[in-house]
């Protein structure tokens, strides 16, 4: 039995022969530019007559663009699947990139060994820009970037970044003030942290604006430090507080995740909230409605940080040179304090 041959893919001449125009004039419609309304009436029949699919492969190599946009997430997998916001400024990115007919590519850096197979891939010019998240201080894939002059914007902005990449973020010392102030209101006299992420600007800036609501009543002691956003640090720095100083009756957590895992740390101890201790956390992700009190915090518009980093990116791909932008992130008070 003769095996059959595979169907010839039609190309741009079999669409101007069908439609009776120039080669010339079929691209110009293609590429977006001025034909006649007949001509293109009549192109358009043509591409559906023939089955013509546009070779985007070839037309990207020709312009030298991969129509991608790298997103990097700079932290642990676990963390990855355990944090909303991650996933929420990842799909707030995809909608405003897949809107401009661009695709997101998504690559975790976990190791020094994932930080190395990155930037050589970032050097290989598979991605024409990149969106990078918790970037933390002297982060080399900060780097390898500038180096690149890729166009980028960073979720964020750690210390040491360089001044021409474009960032986008909220004011996390600023919120992170108001609303300790606003928990030292409700007549909570021994306030304490759970300080996560401090080689980040995130983690550092929400410790900042913590010791500028206390002022004089600050009390370093008063402060666990914790390496990660997520539940199991919540419940370390918890016990760690408590062990510190029993009396303590506010708890200033650095990320909702945090919250929720001193909330049942303080619940195991016998501790009431917000009876006994006042709890705010940070984000109003799903683990602030989840708990039970719902957690005060802050807001945190993930999905439109995502949203706008990927237009930053847009825009410098197209030669613009945007410049940073904050995000508004107004205090959610809820029964936790």
């Amino acid at each position: 039995m003769a095996r059959s041959q595979p169907q010839k893919r039609a190309t741009v001449h079999d669409v101007a022969a069908a439609a009776g125009v120039s080669r010339g004039t079929v691209s110009r419609v293609l590429n977006g530019g001025y034909v006649s309304a007949a001509a293109r009436t009549a192109i358009e029949a043509a591409i559906a007559e023939v089955g013509y699919v546009p070779n985007t492969a070839a037309r990207n190599l020709v312009r030298r663009r991969s129509q991608a946009v790298g997103f990097l997430t700079l932290e642990p997998h676990s963390l990855l699947l355990e944090d909303p916001n991650l996933g929420a400024i990842m799909l707030g990115a995809n909608e405003e990139l897949s809107v401009a007919d661009h695709q997101m590519v998504s690559l975790v850096v976990d190791s020094a060994r994932d930080t190395e197979r990155v930037a050589r891939y970032l050097s290989g010019g598979f991605v024409d820009g990149a969106i990078v998240v918790s970037a933390r201080t002297n982060d080399p894939i900060t780097r390898v970037i500038a180096a690149l002059g890729l166009p980028a914007t960073f979720v964020g902005h750690p210390p040491d970044l360089a001044r021409e990449i474009p960032w986008v973020g909220i004011d996390n010392a600023g919120s992170a003030q108001a609303l300790v102030t606003r928990l030292a209101a409700t007549g909570r006299r021994r306030i304490g942290m759970i300080a996560a992420a401090l080689d980040r600007d995130s983690g550092a800036d929400r410790l900042a604006g913590f010791r500028a609501a206390l002022g004089d009543r600050f009390d370093p002691a008063l402060v666990a430090e914790v390496p990660l956003y997520d539940y199991a640090s919540g419940v370390k720095g918890m016990r760690e507080l408590l062990s510190r100083d029993p009396s303590i009756d506010g708890v200033f957590a650095a990320s909702d995740a945090i919250a929720a895992g001193a909330l049942e740390t303080l619940r195991d101890a016998g501790r009431s909230v917000p009876s006994d201790v006042g709890l705010v956390g940070f984000d109003d992700s799903s683990w602030a409605v989840r708990a039970q009190p719902p957690l005060s915090t802050v807001h945190q518009p993930a999905r439109q940080l995502g949203a706008a980093a990927a237009d930053l990116v847009l825009r410098q791909i197209h030669g613009h040179h945007p410049t940073p932008l904050l995000l508004p992130s107004p205090i959610i008070w809820r029964d936790s304090a």
